[in-house]
């Protein structure tokens, strides 16, 4: 059974090698590309590139609900969504890395449920990245000295724009980075009582500083970036392998209306 997944772009095939690739049917469709299995440091894991294997997905049209139903068809519990982010905030600069604790939804037309009827539940999110992983995040960045915030909360917009800055300079008021896919994403896996925690990859500074985002500018940071994650999740994946002491596998509990 592969225990740990990933979410994310290309750069980890550095530290993966992909042993076998699963081509998993779901009730919502194909996820966004066959799910690659490997090894981390030991550790077998299961690897979805979230935008497609060459990335042609635009993130407000990636099948979020195919891609978590099938890393928990295929035997995942814990996942690792990999980021990249804006800084709200001058203190987060571009190339570090954040592990954050909290978010906001200012997405506008995305499915966010599994839980359409005729079963209602209403899920604490509260609390909704798994403290496990954060804690276990941010030990692994700080054992390799990495500039890493332990701490923050990530506004999710719909995309795939980026925002003007008088939305930027309003996000700042309430968020500390921005990006474009954790929501649904971080809420269905809360549904199926998976644990979800992130590595969000600081790449510029939004539209709220003088200079405007660049696709480009992004694409160069997180490649600049992508030796800092991977070292982070060597040292994470077996840390995360063991049995979970979180409560994410009790969201459900309580819930149903």
């Amino acid at each position: 059974m592969t225990y740990v997944g990933i979410i994310g772009g290309s750069g980890l095939y550095s530290i993966m090698e992909t042993r076998k690739t699963m081509d998993i049917d779901t009730p919502y469709g194909k996820p966004s590309a066959p799910l690659e299995i490997g090894e981390i440091n030991g550790v077998e894991v299961a690897f979805l590139p979230r935008h497609g294997k060459k990335h042609t997905i635009p993130p407000h049209m990636v099948n979020y609900k195919a891609n978590i139903f099938a890393l928990q068809k295929a035997g995942v519990q814990r996942i690792i969504g990999l980021n990249a982010v804006g800084s709200l905030k001058e203190e987060y600069k571009p190339g570090d890395i954040v592990i954050p604790d909290q978010f906001i939804d200012f997405t506008k037309r995305r499915d966010l449920t599994y839980y359409n009827g005729p079963d209602v539940y209403h899920i604490s999110m509260a609390d909704p990245f798994c403290s496990d992983i954060s804690a276990k995040a941010y030990e692994a960045g700080k054992k390799l000295s990495f500039p890493v915030h332990k701490n923050g909360a990530y506004i999710c917009i719909e995309g795939p724009r980026f925002s003007t800055r008088a939305e930027s300079k309003m996000f700042r008021n309430f968020a500390d980075i921005i990006g474009m896919t954790l929501v649904p994403e971080i809420n269905l896996a809360a549904e199926l009582s998976m644990c979800y925690g992130m590595l969000a990859t600081v790449t510029d500074y939004d539209a709220w500083k003088d200079e405007a985002v660049e696709a480009s500018d992004v694409m160069q940071i997180m490649k600049e970036s992508e030796e800092k994650v991977s070292k982070m999740l060597y040292n994470l994946v077996p840390e995360i392998n063991g049995q979970r002491n979180c409560k994410c596998s009790l969201r459900l509990e309580n819930a149903k209306a």
